[in-house]
């Protein structure tokens, strides 16, 4: 495999269970060591692993925290590994606390943290270096939207505010539309594609998707009627028995460049077999879709 990311971006690692974004963080990150090939992390090379680990930050995917320890003394503690005297790894050790949230949960001892609050703080610890290269393991897996919606900002406020590249392990596709600037679709090891979430999902633009409404009476014929649009596939979703989502590649009705012209048709028949349409969208494709089509696999 073989990609490059650049300052202040945010670079995901997509793929299923296997498909190597640990190993890779494990390897950018000197845990292990490459049995062949070349890298290079914020510029130094792998032959010089005690300067890499300097010069990055990590938050693995299973961090331990001392359950004893306050969030405060925590973050010192690792500050002062970095060589900060007492009163600088203090001065840090707050500014990190206040810009994950946690302030007022700074004396708190860590065993009472949530979660999602213990996430943050590794996010944190991971920081306290100032690392111009972060790598962050499924950052947002176990925690609640809410908890997500916080992880992911302060993602982004890495990036952005302090121009930091972030390495982006997840399974969450959301989470990589949400704050990627690039993703990168691995499989067995390999990058299948990669790109900027728009690229990658344009691999897959000839698929077209809507959601049809109608009266949830009418929802067999409607069925019936759409089975009659050569090329249709029809999703009936559990949580919504009114709606049918259909499918529909590109070329169907000889319209190859606009496939769009080709949800007409299914929209013409179902109205044609009179039944009331309450509503129609046309989505494009989604990050999902290119991901399932890429690794022929789901997320596990």
């Amino acid at each position: 495999m073989s990609f490059t990311a650049h300052r202040g971006e945010v670079v995901g690692l997509l793929g299923a269970n296997g498909a190597g974004k640990t190993t890779t963080i494990r390897l950018l990150t000197t845990v292990l060591q490459p049995t062949s090939g070349a890298f290079s992390v914020a510029g130094v090379p792998f032959t010089r692993p005690a300067e890499i680990r300097r010069r990055v930050g990590v938050l693995p995917e299973s961090a331990g925290y001392p359950g004893h320890q306050s969030g405060s003394d925590y973050l010192r503690y690792h500050a002062r590994l970095f060589g900060l005297g007492r009163p600088e790894a203090a001065r840090v050790a707050g500014r990190l606390l206040a810009d994950v949230g946690l302030e007022e949960r700074a004396s708190s001892r860590i065993s009472t943290y949530s979660r999602g609050m213990r996430q943050r703080l590794g996010i944190a610890r991971a920081l306290v270096n100032a690392p111009p290269v972060v790598f962050l393991d499924e950052p947002t897996l176990g925690l609640d939207p809410a908890g997500q919606r916080q992880v992911l900002g302060i993602v982004r406020d890495i990036a952005v505010r302090r121009g930091t590249t972030v390495i982006l392990s997840t399974h969450a596709l959301p989470d990589v539309e949400e704050v990627c600037t690039r993703v990168l679709i691995l499989d067995k090891g390999r990058v299948l594609i990669s790109g900027t979430v728009g690229e990658v999902t344009a691999t897959v633009a000839a698929q077209r998707y809507g959601q049809l409404r109608v009266p949830i009476e009418l929802v067999s014929p409607a069925r019936r009627a759409l089975a009659g649009v050569a090329g249709l596939t029809v999703e009936a979703p559990d949580e919504r028995p009114d709606v049918l989502r259909i499918s529909l590649p590109a070329g169907v009705g000889g319209e190859q460049d606009h496939p769009e012209r080709g949800m007409n048709l299914a929209l013409r028949a179902v109205l044609n077999a009179d039944v009331p349409v309450l509503s129609f969208e046309v989505e494009g494709a989604r990050l999902s879709d290119a991901f399932l089509t890429m690794t022929g696999d789901g997320v596990r």
